[in-house]
């Protein structure tokens, strides 16, 4: 039987409005196993812990029929259902609960098993060899692979990682393989490691060649005598079998967060198009100012200065009337920054009331004037964010994709909000996520475009404030993985944070 669990976390929404429901989330699924009635899963899953929080839990099983992602392609096995608080005050953080959900059948049983995960974030690359290993198939050798396990407090083991299978040999060499070290050890450099080693049966069936233990600082000793390892296990051939640590490399997983304390600025500018959609109420801000306002009032925070560029594109300039692409919002080309997203809501709103709105829409230029900024300063001391409000009319298309893929390789960042009714589809096309977007055979060498439609997040009740959240939430999720991939390519790390603020001594008192 080919099994994999599917997790699931339902909980009571309340609301002032409605009447309570049940919201779920779905944590994802385990790997497969396969042929087995008692499935070891190695997956884990990460989750928040509140105390003063009923969080429900569901775990569904089923075995596999076929390649689809669709739950009821697949056979229901069974499922659980318990709270997080039960496994966390199971002895040992173990819970055992009999699956149910078939009528009149047992569906055996499920253990679930909790840890507290230390804040340890390293991560470390790890190399194995084998060494004339026990012979299993009698035709040809055999196909070793390994099991790693991690042990925890109440003596038990659990699994957290499986080296690939090397075919018909006695003396494979795995493949590296990267693992964090909180997942190996829980942070705790001398708890016991167990390191298993079959041979692989395509029933399922792996016979057991043996086992050895040893520790992460043992292993963090690197290849040397320390870390050759016999595989104890009676054998009758009374081989020396033994596995051998090849390579050891510790990596310190570095967060969006590290950086930003380290003093890596984020640098802001914000074009806005002028369409009809600029209607200036006076009760309320327009769908440009909400969107504006939204995501610069989060994303100003990482902005050491507050003072933004701010530039228009689409309009006809005082007092010729000259169509421009690449115009300051303020009105001073020698001076376009503004003060704090306040001020550029004020340029904004009084380059409405000076400025001509005009066609054609061209996105080139207001990219490639904050890419040239980018250019300057590819030590990652800055990263500039770029917001583009549209109403997704673009007249520059092929000008457009060859700038994003010219900006793909400096430190910058594009957010596009739609606003109005129109279709998008120029707009989605630019964002690559589906397609990595390309000019002239040459692809973008990562996604720096983030684009949604502002009305997705439009609250119906009229809540404008519920309508900017969910907007903002939604603008961003991307930037930190943006910013990070720029980083990591670039071989750049956080500049290390400055010592906690510690208050002045009292001065000496001196007397002359």
């Amino acid at each position: 039987m080919d099994s994999f669990l599917n997790m699931a976390s339902v909980g009571d929404f309340l609301s002032t409005s409605i009447p309570a429901t049940k919201v779920e989330i779905t944590f994802g699924r385990t790997e497969v196993i396969d042929n087995t009635l008692n499935p070891d899963f190695v997956r884990k899953f990460i989750l928040d812990y509140f105390f003063e929080e009923r969080q429900n839990l569901r775990f569904d099983l089923y075995d596999v029929d076929s390649k689809s992602a669709n739950l009821s392609k697949h056979d229901f096995l069974g499922q659980a259902f318990c709270t997080m608080g039960e496994v966390v005050g199971s002895l040992g953080g173990r819970l055992e609960k009999p699956l149910v959900g078939i009528p009149g059948k047992k569906c055996g049983t499920i253990i679930v098993k909790a840890e507290e995960l230390s804040n340890c974030r390293e991560s470390v690359m790890m190399q194995f060899c084998g060494n004339k290993l026990d012979k299993k198939d009698f035709f040809g050798k055999s196909d070793p692979f390994l099991v790693f396990y991690r042990s925890n407090e109440d003596g038990t083991f659990t699994i957290c990682h499986k080296t690939e299978v090397v075919k018909n040999t006695l003396n494979p060499v795995w493949q590296a393989f990267k693992i964090p070290v909180r997942a190996l050890c829980n942070g705790d450099y001398d708890r016991t490691i167990k390191v298993e080693v079959y041979d692989w049966d395509r029933d399922g069936s792996h016979d057991f060649i043996g086992e050895f233990t040893t520790s992460y600082r043992e292993l963090s000793r690197g290849q040397s005598q320390f870390n050759v390892y016999e595989v104890s296990v009676l054998s009758e051939s009374h081989c020396n079998l033994g596995v051998t640590l090849l390579s050891f490399l510790v990596d310190t997983e570095v967060t969006f967060l590290d950086y930003i304390k380290g003093g890596h600025p984020l640098c802001t500018g914000n074009p806005a198009q002028p369409t009809s959609l600029h209607y200036m109420s006076p009760y309320q801000l327009n769908a440009y100012g909400m969107a504006l306002k939204a995501v610069g009032e989060i994303i100003q925070d990482y902005d050491s200065d507050k003072m933004f560029p701010a530039l228009g594109f689409g309009a006809k300039l005082p007092p010729d009337g000259r169509v421009s692409h690449e115009f300051a919002l303020n009105g001073n080309p020698q001076n376009p920054y503004c003060n704090g997203i306040d001020g550029v809501m004020e340029a904004y709103y009084q380059s409405l009331r000076s400025v001509q709105l005009y066609g054609p829409t061209n996105f080139s230029p207001v990219i490639n004037h904050v890419a040239r900024y980018a250019a300057s300063v590819k030590d990652g001391s800055q990263y500039f964010v770029l917001l583009i409000i549209t109403d997704g009319v673009i007249s520059d298309m092929a000008q457009t994709k060859e700038a994003i893929v010219n900006a793909s390789c400096l430190p910058m960042s594009i957010i596009i909000v739609g606003v109005g009714p129109a279709e998008f589809d120029a707009m989605v096309e630019l964002d690559g996520d589906e397609v990595r977007i390309s000019s002239r055979g040459r692809y973008a060498e990562r996604d720096i475009v983030q684009f949604v439609p502002f009305r997705d997040y439009v609250d119906r009740t009229g809540n404008h404030i519920l309508s900017m959240a969910r907007l903002a939430k939604d603008v961003l999720a991307e930037v930190p993985d943006q910013f990070l991939s720029y980083m990591k390519t670039r071989g750049i790390k956080p500049a290390p944070a400055p010592p906690p603020y510690s208050p002045p001594a009292q001065p000496l008192q001196t007397q002359i």
